[in-house]
């Protein structure tokens, strides 16, 4: 994507955020590694839960199913078992279902690509654009509900009724990512730390925000 198609601010949003998150970014376990199954596990632990709530399951479910194959071989009632006390149930069925998929459909292998991954059971496109970029390193963006709100306050970009905001900041967010690889890994990571250490729902920290000479909302503020 040439570079006049980008906000104005890209580029000094872009290094501030990464230079903050480089320095403070959270100590997470599945940050820790790039086996597309484990970051598979914590997405989808992720969604509902607090991360540190996640953070005491996460070791305890890998430890008991440690591959895709492993947890494909195991009956409902063992993954629910091993999912008690995180709620919201139907995610580790979902689960379940997308390792046996996996088995099936795709040799034991989680696909890297986003668009494979969204028609796995359970994954929408947060999902797939995480594990494509946590996992894989793919250039996808991974817009959540902290990200969305960053990129709507920093960029503030236009949309139409037929368009909808979300879909113009998706859009938006798949135009500023990074060209490498690598890059693109801390910079989604970055969006959603900052969503939920500084640019908050109700009381967004714009005094003290890393990225707020690069922000059209903060510099109003």
């Amino acid at each position: 994507m040439s570079r006049r198609h980008r906000p104005a601010n890209t580029l000094s949003f872009t290094r501030r955020l990464l230079a903050w998150f480089r320095a403070n970014g959270r100590d997470l376990p599945w940050r820790a590694t790039r086996d597309p199954y484990h970051v598979l596990v914590s997405e989808f632990m992720l969604q509902q839960t607090q991360v540190s709530r996640v953070a005491a399951y996460y070791p305890r479910f890998l430890r008991r199913f440690p591959t895709v194959a492993h947890l494909a071989r195991a009956n409902p009632a063992q993954v629910r078992e091993a999912w008690d006390g995180l709620g919201y149930y139907r995610r580790a069925a979902n689960l379940h279902r997308l390792a046996r998929t996996v088995m099936v459909e795709h040799g034991g292998a989680v696909p890297d690509d986003p668009a494979t991954l969204e028609s796995l059971p359970g994954i929408g496109k947060y999902t797939a654009g995480a594990v494509a970029s946590f996992a894989f390193e793919r250039r996808a963006p991974a817009v959540d509900t902290n990200a969305l709100r960053v990129l709507q306050r920093v960029f503030r970009p236009r949309h139409d009724h037929g368009t909808g905001r979300e879909r113009a900041v998706r859009e938006l967010a798949q135009r500023i990512l990074p060209a490498r690889r690598r890059t693109v890994w801390e910079f989604n990571q970055a969006l959603m730390d900052l969503g939920s250490s500084y640019c908050t729902a109700r009381r967004p920290k714009c005094a003290g925000c890393p990225v707020r000479p690069a922000c059209r909302t903060g510099r109003s503020r």
